[in-house]
């Protein structure tokens, strides 16, 4: 503390001007950086946990085209001691850490498909929670060929595993937690839902969406008490989603601009970059738009539309206000655009939707 007075007093005393050279000084260094370590690790987000609040965390709102600002798919849901993670896209486990979010209580990861933007982040997400004290093997759930995808990352990383134990030791990362179980999980047909979890008051629902030739999709329903958010994955606008979606107080939902991906396409080509354009061109048929994403949280009654695995990369006003344009007449309002860290607040036996800064 005494430090820390001391970097105060110089800085204040030489006035803007000396800040610099303030800055320069080892002992104002040492108690700034102390500061700061001490606030890191308040880990406010195991508060989360039993606060009888649905918490929606987005932990990535990218896509697989390069953007600075966002990570690969991914939502953190936290209720009634449940932490799960609904995709896992690359550095989605950077997001969680700076969320300060309870990585040693992580209970699973569902993925909505096999698509490799929402699977990247698995074994990273996977190791952050086994360092920060997660005891237990990681369920992960998702449609068929989970097991498959379950046992690749398992195999990735073994080795890495082994190395971590011999250098950590069991008591800081115990081996029975390291591995990876999987759990398929199965709908039938379009017009069925299954029970992926249920404790009473906790319940998770997967339904089928349509993003073809990937089969099966899935979109998610979480309920807790009486409040709920609906994950729609990637997929075209999809009857199942205002269906099951009906009455959600939040509906997160995929987004691409077509019009702004096809002009992508268009312009690949002209730079010589024929398979670039190529899957420009390809991915609008499989993907609903900002307006049809709104359309859908009409129809469900959603109290919130956040738009999410935004295509393309959004880098400045301009684009958020192309790829935006339409939704406000279709959706005057309850419409956001999702962004890495978003966190959204349910509390049960509330109407309100809380956006936690």
């Amino acid at each position: 503390m005494r430090k820390i007075l001391i970097g105060i007093v110089v800085v204040v005393a030489v006035g803007a001007g000396g800040v610099w050279a303030a800055l320069q000084v080892p002992a104002v260094q040492d108690a700034l950086f102390e500061r700061a370590l001490q606030a890191a690790f308040q880990f406010p987000g195991t508060e989360l946990l039993d606060n009888d609040t649905l918490d929606v965390i987005v932990c990535g709102s990218g896509s697989p085209i390069p953007d600075p600002s966002r990570a690969g798919p991914c939502v953190a849901v936290l209720a009634g001691g449940h932490f799960l993670l609904f995709d896992a896209g690359a550095a989605s486990s950077q997001t969680l850490a700076r969320a300060l979010l309870p990585q040693a209580s992580l209970d699973g990861v569902i993925f909505t498909h096999l698509h490799s933007d929402h699977i990247s982040g698995l074994g990273d997400v996977a190791l952050q929670s086994w360092a920060a004290g997660r005891i237990k093997p990681l369920d992960v759930y998702g449609p068929p060929g989970v097991e498959r995808v379950v046992n690749g990352f398992e195999e990735a990383y073994h080795l890495d595993d082994g190395y971590r134990i011999a250098h950590h030791g069991e008591a800081v990362v115990p081996a029975a937690a390291a591995p990876l179980v999987f759990h398929e999980v199965i709908v039938s047909d379009a017009g069925a839902e299954t029970i992926v979890l249920d404790d009473g008051n906790f319940r998770v629902t997967a339904f089928l969406v349509d993003h073809a030739p990937v089969a099966p999709a899935y979109g998610y329903r979480v309920d807790y008490e009486d409040r709920s958010v609906v994950i729609s994955g990637d997929t075209v606008k999809h009857d199942n989603i205002a269906r099951v979606g009906a009455g959600t107080d939040v509906l997160i939902h995929e987004a691409l601009n077509k019009d702004m991906v096809m002009a992508l396409s268009r312009h690949a080509k002209e730079a010589g970059l024929p398979n670039i354009a190529a899957i420009f061109h390809d991915i609008t048929d499989y993907h609903a738009t900002p307006v049809e994403a709104a359309e859908s949280a009409n129809e469900a009654g959603a109290g919130l539309l956040v738009l999410t695995h935004i295509v393309p990369a959004l880098l400045n006003d301009l684009m958020v206000d192309i790829f935006m344009r339409g939704v406000d007449d279709i959706r005057p309002e309850g419409t956001m655009l999702g962004y890495d860290g978003l966190h959204i607040a349910l509390p049960a036996g509330s109407r309100e939707i809380d956006i936690i800064e």
